[in-house]
């Protein structure tokens, strides 16, 4: 017997709303995509700083890290890559389940498995943040060498250079990172979430 059929999802007694409530602002994910070098990182963890000071419940997933645990048996092939990225996604919906912002920092370098996480979590709690870079300015940011690695052969399937990037068609933000500062970046961010009433509760606080 398949081990689906043996399991239920169990509700608890504290629900989202109630989370939510007491947090003062909804929860949702935040996905920030790119290249690697685009700023993923540098912008996911500086708007968290932001929402933090403001009171809000966050937490960022962040690509390396997750390997070093959740995903540290999985390989960069693109098999490897689409389990990571599904991983992340029932993680992350767990963390809007507990009434978080959910904010994370992975190339995710296709369309389909994207799509698939909006749809797990459904468009209202989805936000796909689009951080925009040249490769020839992601290469100029990165003091790891791992573009040069890649070019001269010695990193197989490598997103941008040996591997594709499949730029998202219709995101809910799009932020030039070889253009705008970490600061409007921030703003650009902070803004949608005011305008999708993710923050209405906390803003109509006072906090």
């Amino acid at each position: 017997m398949r081990a689906e059929n043996n399991v239920v999802w169990h509700r608890g007694a504290v629900s989202r709303e109630d989370r939510e409530r007491r947090n003062g602002h909804r929860s949702a994910i935040i996905w920030f995509t790119g290249l690697s070098n685009s700023g993923k990182s540098t912008v996911a963890h500086a708007v968290e700083e932001k929402l933090f000071a403001m009171g809000c419940s966050t937490f960022v997933f962040d690509g390396d890290n997750v390997r070093h645990g959740l995903c540290e048996d999985l390989s960069f092939s693109r098999e490897h890559r689409i389990e990571n990225i599904r991983r992340i996604g029932h993680m992350a919906k767990l963390f809007v389940e507990a009434g978080t912002i959910a904010i994370t920092a992975f190339i995710s370098p296709f369309r389909a498995d994207r799509e698939r996480l909006r749809n797990l979590v459904g468009n209202r709690d989805f936000i796909e943040v689009y951080c925009k870079c040249p490769v020839e300015v992601c290469e100029q940011r990165d003091v790891k060498g791992h573009y040069r690695r890649a070019r001269a052969g010695e990193i197989k399937e490598f997103t941008g250079i040996s591997s594709p990037y499949e730029e998202p068609e219709n995101p809910d933000l799009v932020i030039d990172t070889s253009v705008d500062t970490v600061e409007e970046c921030v703003g650009m961010v902070v803004s949608l979430l005011n305008e999708r009433n993710i923050l209405k509760e906390m803003l109509l606080s006072g906090k």
